[in-house]
């Protein structure tokens, strides 16, 4: 069993996909568009995952699709919680995801640029009102922290908001008790770097 879920790429995405809103459902088209995978190697996959009782089929709605009148009659996969497998499942999906973390912040603190402020919120700490999840300040080199973090959503299947100021622009905005700067430090927050002179 453990040959066949780990023996593909798209497996891992998909499953990695469901861990990250274990109660979501989805449909085929929407995992082609969010893995950038052809349709017929979702749909193989997820006849395995059906297959093995990791995941399994629900006429429920997501929230988000529940008001669209004439929408097509889909079938949603979503993840089976009572699966012999799934807390172990949960467990790994969780050191997989603080493993590949460690790996993207220590690329952010060595190749970003000369940052004087990185903090993690909203998807990171949990903070779901905060109005981004990376918060950088310093001189940044744009092109690699685009890089980073686009490599980063396209490994986990994951939207990465990020905000980027320059040092002037935090102070100013700082000073001035700017809602942002203020909704960002007021959520969970984590700083993984802060060179900032307080004055």
């Amino acid at each position: 069993m453990i040959e066949q879920l780990f023996g593909s790429n798209t497996r891992f995405k998909l499953l990695w996909t469901f861990f990250q809103n274990p109660e979501k459902p989805y449909y085929i088209r929407q995992l082609t568009r969010a893995l950038d995978v052809q349709i017929n190697a979702i749909r193989r996959e997820l006849e395995i995952l059906e297959q093995m009782g990791i995941i399994t089929t629900t006429d429920h709605k997501p929230d988000d699709l529940k008001s669209k009148v004439g929408s097509p009659k889909r079938k949603y996969y979503v993840l089976n919680t009572s699966s012999l497998i799934f807390p172990e499942l949960k467990a790994l999906y969780l050191k997989e995801r603080t493993i590949g973390q460690e790996g993207f912040f220590s690329d952010l603190k060595d190749k970003a640029g000369d940052l004087k402020l990185l903090l993690l919120t909203g998807m990171f700490t949990g903070a779901k009102s905060a109005p981004t999840d990376l918060f950088v300040v310093g001189k940044v080199k744009p092109k690699i922290l685009d890089k980073l973090i686009s490599q980063y959503e396209k490994d986990y299947g994951v939207e990465v908001r990020y905000t980027v100021m320059t040092e002037d622009e935090f102070k100013e905005r700082r000073y001035v008790m700017d809602k942002f700067v203020f909704e960002v430090f007021e959520g969970a927050h984590v700083e993984l770097i802060n060179n900032l002179q307080n004055d």
